[in-house]
């Protein structure tokens, strides 16, 4: 009987990774917001609004107002569907912003911040 499994890869890592306490990362949740002017329901899992959450505090936006400036882009890039267009966006922060150190090149457009 083996009482240690090396990972066997990538997704083994992340899926032992997650356990049942955060189950609820995983379920859909609805939020409503006006845009425009006008009453909008978003679905998507809690990760993504986690992480819509923390790109909101660091632009110094109400979630509102960060998803309108998506949606904005989104019609051009995407065909209006906002859900799919924040996940991309919530991958590309992740990707290019979360963990970059401010003003470094690994994070474009970012300027360092100083505390008071």
């Amino acid at each position: 009987m083996t009482i240690y499994q090396e990972s066997q890869g990538i997704l083994d890592h992340m899926f032992n990774a997650c356990t049942t306490a955060q189950i609820s990362e995983f379920i859909p949740e609805k939020r409503g917001f006006r845009l425009h002017g006008h009453s909008t329901t978003v679905t998507l899992e809690r990760a993504f609004w986690n992480v819509i959450d923390a790109m909101a505090q660091e632009c110094g936006l109400p979630v509102p107002r960060l998803i309108e400036q998506v949606l904005d882009s989104c019609l051009v890039a995407n065909d209006k569907n906002l859900s799919s267009c924040l996940r991309v966006i919530c991958l590309k922060y992740l990707n290019i912003y979360a963990g970059a150190e401010p003003g470094s090149e690994s994070a474009p457009g970012r300027t360092e911040q100083h505390g008071g």
